[in-house]
């Protein structure tokens, strides 16, 4: 029962984005206006040609220019309290393979940060290029990585159900977290080896006793705005947390993922790869930071002694 009610929620969900709603305003999201360059030909089909987006005024991902983000004092550090013991399954849905957790109650959260009230966490999955060149949905003043993890969570307390809480406002919290090659991460290790067992669309396993903290970067440093979601149905609900420290991963624990498959048994095989939205235009928004900007302030200490020595010459 818990399988076909995940793929019934993934098809409806499909459904929801493929077919635009009447009475909604369309934006068109197209090549043309919002992908990355160089990467156009290795996107997922789903974002080749034009796609109807319901409202598009706030989509994700973007490019988070360092210099124009904005630093906000009072953002807190992002609490994560994550109880291994609801970690339940993996699953390949045919776009990402998927780690789902018992959400019915709040023993696995974050809270802090932008966020008023804690929100549970319902699954974490992770984007990924055909190599290391690219993957990664944000970027960061255009620098693109190797692969990008989800952690999404919900609203809780302002909504009843997940299902709900994704097509309304504030309704997800996701924490993005970049991922490098170098060191072997251990921690990713035990879901790396379970991989294979997801190879195919649709297929499920069993995945216990698992702490996402694990994938957390030791930097608690920040950015945050409001976005939407990057697959279907695209609804702009996300508080979008962005952390600016990347983890690192070895190449042979990346190339398990790339040994997934889009495909079904007794398909033809098609590699899970390059399984990343098009970047999309910031537009009025504003990033804001938990931290000064590195570059801002090396320029201020610039501009300050250029003044010194001024003075100093006059």
């Amino acid at each position: 029962m818990r399988v076909k009610s995940l793929l019934a929620v993934t098809k409806q969900i499909g459904k929801n984005l493929l077919f635009n709603q009447s009475g909604l305003h369309a934006r068109h999201c197209s090549l043309a206006t919002c992908s990355l360059q160089n990467t156009n030909a290795n996107l997922h089909p789903l974002w080749k040609g034009q796609l109807d987006i319901p409202g598009g005024t706030r989509q994700s991902p973007i490019d988070i220019r360092v210099r124009d983000s904005i630093f906000h004092p009072d953002l807190a550090p992002v609490k994560t309290h994550y109880d291994p013991n609801t970690c339940l399954h993996i699953w390949n849905n045919g776009y990402a393979f998927l780690v789902e957790f018992d959400d019915c109650t709040d023993k696995s959260v974050v809270s802090g940060g932008p966020l008023e009230n804690p929100y549970r966490l319902k699954q974490f999955h992770f984007h990924w290029g055909v190599n290391n060149d690219w993957g990664s949905e944000h970027t960061v003043d255009s620098k693109v990585f190797p692969a990008e993890l989800h952690l999404v969570h919900w609203n809780c307390t302002k909504y009843r159900t997940f299902e709900e809480a994704i097509m309304e406002e504030n309704g997800l919290a996701v924490i993005g977290i970049f991922l490098k090659v170098g060191r072997h991460h251990e921690k990713l290790q035990k879901l790396v080896d379970i991989l294979p067992s997801v190879r195919y669309k649709d297929s499920l396993t069993e995945f216990n006793y698992f702490d996402p903290s694990c994938l957390l970067p030791s930097c608690s440093d920040y950015w945050t705005y409001a976005g939407s979601l990057t697959t279907p149905p695209l609804t702009e609900s996300v508080s979008w947390i962005i952390m600016k420290k990347p983890i690192e991963v070895d190449h042979s624990q990346l190339a398990v993922f790339r040994s997934l498959l889009y495909s079904a048994v007794g398909e033809d095989e098609k590699y899970m790869v390059d399984n990343f939205r098009p970047l999309q235009p910031l537009m009025n928004r504003t990033v804001h930071s938990s931290f000064q900007p590195s570059l801002l302030l090396s320029d201020a200490k610039k501009k300050s002694e250029k003044h010194t020595h001024r003075q100093q010459s006059g």
